[in-house]
């Protein structure tokens, strides 16, 4: 007996799809961005309360307007008067920032040798982790008095108390990172014939990478915490200066302007590293 074959048809291609991990990956960030916004509109709502319901005096707690008034001042010429100072608001910024990429930058720099030195040598960890703990307690005003006798009004003590500042956060994380490297993975490169400067840069460096990053975000924050107190004195033009000058003429208005500067830039900077993080090492993502 002849049995029916049956026909199967073919299905028809699925369409492409984006992989799996990418639109809840999209979607997660979507909502990170959608819950930022409404936190912030909410602040900016609660401050705009404060100011209807008259809470605090104008000249303590300057209303919303009179800091978007500032920064349109500030950032051209009116009345004949350019900016603040003489300088425009990005000016300002600008020479703050380039005092923090310098002094920071170069803090950043030694940290990282003091740390690899002190994770590596014990007996260098002996001599030096003491001084670095010190120098991380102290508040940047404790020791910037003593540069201004050391090297002037100048930019020289700004630079060195950025440095100082972001220096002893980087020691700690990079001796930290170091010290805890696989020590597998340490004692199979020593049996292949690695040397010991091939370990550190080839085994120790690319382990310890994610902390020595974290060490690099908080060094550059603790930069900006301290580049106010960097420009206290001769400080303008400069995005503290500006602050500080402003003070002591009871313009809140342009003092809240230039905080407002400062963490926006802030911010800006450290999702740079963030990126730079995931991009050096991706093994590791940041919440």
């Amino acid at each position: 007996m002849t049995t029916p074959t049956s026909v199967r048809k073919r299905a028809p291609d699925a369409p492409a799809t984006a992989p799996a991990g990418r639109r809840p990956e999209r979607g997660a960030r979507l909502r990170r961005v959608g819950l930022r916004l409404v936190a912030l509109a909410t602040l900016l709502a609660l401050w705009q309360l404060v100011i209807v319901l008259q809470l605090w005096s104008p000249v303590l707690v300057p209303s919303p307007a009179a800091v978007w008034r500032a920064l349109l001042e500030t950032s051209g010429t009116h009345d004949g008067v350019r900016g603040y100072q003489g300088h425009t608001l990005i000016e300002h910024l600008g020479i703050s920032l380039r005092r923090i990429a310098i002094g920071a930058g170069a803090g950043v720099v030694a940290g990282l040798v003091i740390g690899v030195l002190m994770g590596t040598l014990p007996w260098v960890r002996v001599v030096l982790e003491p001084a670095v703990a010190f120098l991380r307690t102290l508040p940047p005003l404790a020791y910037f008095s003593l540069l201004i006798i050391w090297f002037g009004i100048d930019e020289a003590p700004k630079l060195w108390l950025l440095a100082i500042a972001a220096m002893p956060p980087v020691a700690v994380a990079t001796a930290s990172a170091v010290a805890s490297a696989p020590s597998a993975l340490v004692e199979a490169a020593r049996a292949i014939g690695a040397r010991r400067g091939q370990v550190v840069t080839s085994v120790v460096l690319p382990s310890a990478l994610p902390e020595i990053l974290v060490g690099v975000r908080l060094a550059f924050g603790i930069a900006y915490s301290s580049v106010v107190a960097a420009e206290t004195v001769n400080g303008l033009p400069g995005i503290g200066g500006l602050i500080r000058d402003a003070q002591r003429y009871n313009q809140s208005d342009t003092v809240v302007l230039g905080l407002f500067a400062i963490g926006v830039s802030g911010l800006l900077i450290d999702a740079g590293l963030r990126v730079l993080s995931d991009r050096l090492a991706p093994w590791r993502r940041h919440a």
